[in-house]
Parts: structure tokens; C-alpha cells; sequence
């Protein structure tokens, strides 16, 4: 049976994120809010967990789960290759809605899916998601829905649609933004815009120039 918690109240908000993070460490799926909209999330080094969260959205591995993490200071862990760029975007976005794709570190044992060496990771700005990645550590975190439904903006939502499969959800109220984050590769040369959400080409183009825009 699913526990969910208020994080409008402080007693609840300690207790769900402590079961949250305890959830997480004994490989189950948890759901939590974010800066765009509500995630469900599991171990990154777990990849049996991360099976059970595409299981759990019904997505297949072609289609990866991101990373979030609690700090930028955690990329020096994941990442290879990362350019002076890419560290301009971190400066500039992080914490908020803008995900970037780097090489990860080859020698990282984990399974998130067809990731091609590279892996999808943001720093998100919400209070309850950050907490819970400072205490745990790097989360393999997707949208909170099935595949092909609408991501949910409330705990209600995400929770109709994924049930029991989640061992505890954190409600942390309506997400601020709709919008999901804006997508940046910056595995090459020259960032890549492959997915304009909350930000838009014009703005990352006032820190990064030279950004691109895919077809």
C-alpha cells in the first residue's frame, strides 16, 4: 500500500521525506514535486529499480530515464567531457528547468536505460526535490505519468495514474510551470537545443552564443 505525505506540514514533510529517502534505498519508486511537474523517482545505480520505473510509466528502455541531483558539484561524479559551456548553463540555470546531456563516467555501473554513453541530468528548484536528493544522492527521476497521458502537475494526478506501483508520495501541491525543462546536448563543439520548454533558444543563447537548435 502507497503512503503519501503532506509536505505543507512540517511533521509530515520530515516523516515522507525520511520514508522517501528509506523507500529509495531499499530500491522502490517514489513520486515527488518538482519545478515543472511531479516525478517519479528511483536509485540510479539500482537498475533493477530503474527497470521498475519504465515498467511503471510502460516505457521502454529506447527512451531513458534523466538524473536529478541536489547540487552542481555532484556532475564532477557523473560526467566526462564537460565544456566550459556547459559549466556557463549550470552557472546560469541550475537549480531550474533546463537539463543538459553530457558523457557520463564510463566507469559508472548503472543501467538507465539506451543512453549511448550519455546521460540526462538537471538540478531542479523545489524545495521537496532537493531535500530528498541532498539526503540520497542522484535519482533517476521522469515525469510521474504513464506514457502518452499528460504529465500530472498534483500529487492527485500522479497518483490515479500510478498507484501502488509507488512505495511513497510526497504531495508537495500543484507544480509552479506545466512546462517541461529545456532540453541542451552539450556533448559536442557546440550546444545543441533539442527540446525548447520552460527556456527558450533566445534565453540560453544570452549565456551560450553559439547554441544550435536541432531539426
Amino acid at each position: 500500500m502507497a503512503r503519501r505525505y503532506d509536505c505543507s506540514d512540517a511533521t509530515d514533510r520530515k516523516t515522507g521525506l525520511r520514508e522517501a529517502a528509506s523507500a529509495v534505498r531499499r530500491g522502490e519508486l517514489v513520486v515527488l514535486p518538482t519545478d515543472t511537474v511531479y516525478g517519479v523517482g528511483a536509485d540510479a545505480f539500482n537498475a533493477e529499480a530503474v527497470g521498475d520505473l519504465l515498467e511503471a510509466k510502460g516505457r521502454g528502455r529506447g527512451m531513458p530515464s534523466p538524473v536529478l541531483v541536489g547540487s552542481p558539484n555532484t556532475l564532477h561524479g557523473l560526467v566526462t567531457d564537460f565544456s566550459e559551456q556547459a559549466w556557463e548553463l549550470v552557472d546560469a540555470f541550475w537549480p531550474g528547468a533546463l537539463t543538459l546531456v553530457a558523457r557520463h563516467q564510463p566507469s559508472l555501473t548503472w543501467d538507465l536505460g539506451e543512453t549511448r554513453g550519455t546521460v540526462a541530468v538537471r538540478m531542479p528548484l523545489h524545495p521537496v526535490a532537493l531535500e530528498l536528493l541532498t539526503d540520497f544522492g542522484p535519482m533517476a527521476v521522469s515525469s510521474a505519468n504513464l506514457t502518452g497521458h499528460p504529465s500530472p502537475q498534483d500529487c492527485d494526478a500522479a497518483q490515479g495514474m500510478l498507484g501502488d506501483a509507488i512505495s511513497v508520495y510526497l504531495d508537495g501541491g500543484p507544480t509552479p510551470a506545466a512546462v517541461p525543462s529545456s532540453i541542451v546536448d552539450v556533448t559536442g563543439k557546440v550546444p545543441v537545443l533539442l527540446r525548447a520548454g520552460a527556456l527558450s533558444a533566445e534565453q540560453l543563447r544570452e549565456v551560450v552564443p553559439d547554441l544550435e537548435v536541432a531539426n
